[in-house]
């Protein structure tokens, strides 16, 4: 069994509103009437109040080499991942030497020596601890991360091991002849990231936080071109259809009922829902393939407005609120729903 010990993170210090940011989109992009009132549209229903940046607004204009972005991305993401991983540890009270494996997801940018490398000195990790970067799974890779942490300390009960998921998106921000779906995007997600602390069930302080009992993947047949990203000369840019609520609405209620039935439970018996905030659209196809009450998703939905998607970051946004607010009952469970590219589904069952 594995025994999460804490989940903290780390957001960048320039925060902004959803008008703002609407501004600036708008003047990157060189965006006109009637394309700017559909760009308000999309910003004012996308369910984001604020949303946090990693460069102050007037930098965005500055970017325009893909080289010197990613770089930006390498040094930005390597500080805030830093930041997470120390705020995680220390609600854990954990030390750096105690880390067996330390996994980092990131869908935002490229690093060689990868973000998990430049991490172990700055952190004081031991020079042996085991490390995994993961790279394209996505929005889901959030709670992919978990799952195989799980597996992990499965296999070695008495060790302890960081996820970390960093997300700089707004260095992804299309600049020329945006598509729809970049505008869509362009206002849904933000900077952050999050670290998670677990220990297997022989490491020496567990503490009492939410246990993963069991988890499950799965593949969406024929959604490949749904969701995604394609590399262009700008860099990184959005391959989304209207398809992926329906997408989401048709398969995720069956996978979540199979699982649970795997271990004598039905989705009466979730007391806490800590699914991705893709967005209200993703959201509320989420609702209603789980024929879920309006109360059941409303941190998922907070999450959104705070701080917008994160994309692999968020789902342990959502779970951090629901440890810290929520506060389930000792018994209780919950479950973690990950989404992402491919179409892919990952459930991660918890309980307190």
């Amino acid at each position: 069994m594995t025994r999460i010990a804490a989940v903290r993170g780390a957001l960048p210090i320039h925060r902004h509103h959803q008008a703002e940011l609407a501004e600036m989109t708008a003047e990157l992009c060189g965006i006109e009437p009637p394309r700017r009132a559909l760009l308000d549209r999309l910003y004012a229903h996308a369910g984001v109040q604020t949303r946090h940046t990693v460069l102050p607004l007037s930098d965005y204009r500055k970017l325009h080499d893909l080289g010197a972005t990613n770089d930006l991305y390498t040094e930005h993401a390597t500080d805030l991942g830093e930041q997470a991983i120390r705020n995680a540890l220390d609600a854990a009270g954990a030390a750096a030497g105690e880390i067996d494996l330390l996994m980092v997801t990131s869908v935002t940018g490229v690093a060689v020596p990868s973000l998990d490398a430049r991490l172990v000195p700055r952190l004081g990790l031991r020079p042996d601890v085991k490390r995994l970067p993961v790279f394209g799974l996505g929005c889901v890779a959030g709670a992919a991360g978990l799952a195989r942490v799980h597996d992990y300390l499965l296999a070695w009960p008495g060790h302890t091991a960081v996820l970390l998921a960093v997300e700089l998106c707004s260095l992804s921000m299309p600049r020329e002849n945006p598509a729809t779906a970049d505008l869509v995007v362009s206002g849904l997600f933000g900077d952050g990231a999050m670290a998670l602390v677990a220990r297997g069930d022989r490491a020496a302080g567990a503490g009492s936080g939410p246990a993963v009992i069991a988890t499950r993947s799965e593949l969406c047949p024929d959604t490949g071109d749904v969701l995604g990203w394609r590399l262009g000369a700008e860099g990184f840019r959005i391959m989304l259809t209207t398809a992926l609520p329906e997408v989401i609405e048709r398969h995720l209620g069956s996978s979540v009922s199979a699982f649970l039935a795997e271990h004598a439970l039905t989705p009466d018996d979730i007391q806490s829902w800590i699914c991705h905030p893709g967005g209200p659209a993703v959201i509320d196809a989420a609702q209603k393939a789980l024929a879920l009450p309006e109360s059941a998703l409303a941190t998922t939905r907070q999450s959104l407005a705070q701080v917008g998607n994160l994309s692999s970051a968020s789902v342990l946004h959502v779970l951090q609120k629901t440890i810290e607010t929520d506060r389930p009952q000792p018994g209780a469970y919950g479950l973690l729903i990950g989404l992402g590219p491919g179409v892919s589904v990952e459930l991660v069952l918890l309980r307190w």
